[in-house]
């Protein structure tokens, strides 16, 4: 099966506009994720899909791959799925463009998932170890059934701990997601969904068409430049990563 990673940048990000070009040590951070997603060399193809002649110009003059949209998208997912409509690709995986510090050993499980053919998308989680963040809105929070299946994904806290004598673990969703080829495409072609708007939230509109989402634990942590403090903490982190 052919798998590519596409990686969706939009310039003007509502919370934190331009955070893609900002300097993260030497690169700019959409450069960090593409040279590491790259790198990880699990993918046949690896390109970056911008409504941002900035962006585009800042990957292929760096001798990387990218695609300028056709036309304006609500979502990331909605944008690489123009790109892709005429790619031969079995397997398409999205990487974040905020997400730089790429996990190789996660993006593999996350592709295995799909030697089960009933699998159409996948994506990850991990357990929130800081519980302090389970009240912040930037940080999506998934809830699964015994087939690690998500029910649902919400920006509050979920499930509500009723009884606080019970241990209950909270997940984050780390928005990377892989599809066959058709889901997606199938996914592109729906109007977005009540809850999906709602929460701002787009895989919401695969529960919301009843198409599962297989979800994939990890314990990488990685840093999510959301907000400007993100940066600061990145480069923190990518500080550590140095001197090891």
């Amino acid at each position: 099966m052919k798998k590519i990673a596409m990686i969706p940048a939009r310039y003007a990000a509502t919370r934190f506009p331009f955070k893609l070009m900002q300097l993260l040590g030497n690169k700019t951070v959409i450069r960090h994720t593409y040279d590491n997603t790259v790198a990880t060399d699990l993918f046949d193809e690896v390109w970056v899909v911008t409504d941002s002649s900035i962006i585009y110009d800042e990957i292929v003059h760096n001798g990387g791959k990218a695609i300028m949209s056709k036309k304006e998208h609500e979502s990331g997912t909605d944008r690489i799925a123009e790109a892709v409509a005429e790619m031969n690709a079995a397997i398409i995986l999205n990487v974040q463009g905020d997400e730089p510090f790429i996990d190789k050993e996660s993006l593999k499980k996350l592709l295995e998932a799909f030697d089960d053919e009933s699998v159409k998308v996948a994506s990850l989680m991990k357990v929130f170890k800081n519980t302090d963040l389970l009240e912040n809105p930037n940080y999506v929070k998934v809830v699964v059934n015994k087939k690690m299946n998500a029910l649902f994904f919400s920006r509050s806290k979920i499930p509500f701990h009723r009884d606080a004598l019970l241990q209950t673990d909270y997940y984050e969703h780390i928005g990377v997601y892989a599809f066959r080829k058709d889901a997606l495409l199938a996914f592109t072609n729906w109007e977005p969904t009540p809850l999906e708007l709602t929460e701002k939230i787009e895989c919401l509109r695969f529960l919301e068409n009843d198409c599962t989402i297989k979800m994939i634990t990890t314990k990488h942590e990685g840093v999510k430049i959301d907000v400007p403090s993100d940066l600061e903490i990145a480069k923190q982190y990518l500080s550590t990563l140095n001197a090891e």
